[in-house]
């Protein structure tokens, strides 16, 4: 289990730690590293671990040790296959979430927390839906819970939440919060106003910028905050203002030379890497297809995906 607040050297250590357990643990891992020729005993920092191409959670069964599992986690798979992450300890997952949530934003029960997740609510297998679900739990409120199809009473829960000077915390996908801030304009300066991404193709996609101000003029609030976070994760990170994502302290993202997958640095603009070490019995070290700007102080921006996103190197490998 990660130590959840730790120091930049902590960090490394245990990184390269876990990078030689599951060198040793995880056969679709070895085979990349094998294929990489890149080998724990010549790694000493974490820019020179192998980062496993995210599409392999799509083609293979990328897990750590066992073969058991608690729960399998599956993406929503517009577009061709779904990625599957197979999770051997659920309250991991579980202790991830809700210390990063507590770290950003306090106590879940401080609020009454609303999900807009229409399109996910249909899929028991959406890490998204089980944090949220999780979350409205934590939050012991009444009002808490899964609004779908229920705009108009949504509506006079916030304004009246908002009336009172109550907090509520508002989380759900992009389509759906723009869906119900257009027959809804209102003003909810007390409610935080969460997006996770996502049009899935009902609506015509917008930059971040061009989403958060809609939202905020139509919703009233100053600021839109974003989620950060996948299925092949095991934690988030957060935006609270202008885009600009800081991780857990578990959790790091580099940045990667788009044209040469072994140039990785901790700073700069290109391809994400992420290190999650919640990812102990799957991999902890994934190559995304995102393309981002990481800062020193290790706060980054999503910009957009990579054309050429899939460098498949799990298809050279045999399944």
């Amino acid at each position: 289990m990660p130590s959840f607040f730790q120091s930049s050297e902590q960090f490394t250590k245990q990184a390269l730690g876990l990078y030689a357990f599951q060198f040793e643990t995880n056969p679709i891992f070895r085979s990349f590293c094998d294929l990489t020729s890149r080998h724990p005993a010549e790694c000493n920092n974490i820019e020179t671990i192998p980062y496993l191409p995210i599409s392999c959670f799509k083609t293979h069964r990328v897990q750590s040790e066992t073969n058991d599992y608690a729960h399998v986690f599956e993406s929503s798979g517009t577009g061709g296959q779904t990625s599957s992450h197979f999770v051997n300890d659920i309250k991991l997952y579980e202790q991830s979430f809700t210390t990063c949530f507590t770290h950003f934003y306090g106590d879940p029960s401080q609020y009454a927390v609303i999900g807009l997740l229409p399109g996910y609510l249909e899929r028991p297998n959406s890490s998204l839906v089980y944090m949220v679900q999780k979350l409205i739990e934590l939050s012991k409120n009444q009002y808490s819970g899964f609004y779908l199809d229920q705009f108009d009473s949504l509506h006079q829960l916030l304004v009246q939440r908002a009336k009172q000077n109550k907090k509520t915390l508002l989380i759900g996908v992009s389509f759906a919060l723009m869906d119900f801030a257009e027959q809804f304009s209102c003003s909810l300066p007390q409610t935080v106003v969460i997006e996770t991404g996502g049009m899935k193709g009902r609506r015509k996609e917008l930059i971040r910028e061009e989403l958060h101000l809609f939202l905020k003029h139509k919703l009233g609030v100053q600021t839109v905050h974003s989620e950060y976070g996948m299925t092949e994760l095991l934690s988030q990170a957060y935006a609270k203002k202008n885009g600009l994502f800081r991780s857990p302290e578990w959790m790091k993202v580099l940045v990667r030379n788009p044209n040469d997958p072994y140039d990785v640095k901790e700073a700069g603009t290109g391809c994400l890497n992420i290190i999650d070490l919640a990812n102990k019995n799957s991999c902890a070290f994934i190559a995304t297809d995102d393309l981002g700007t990481v800062y020193p102080d290790g706060s980054f921006k999503v910009l957009g995906r990579y054309d050429s996103a899939d460098v498949r190197g799990c298809n050279l490998m045999v399944s």
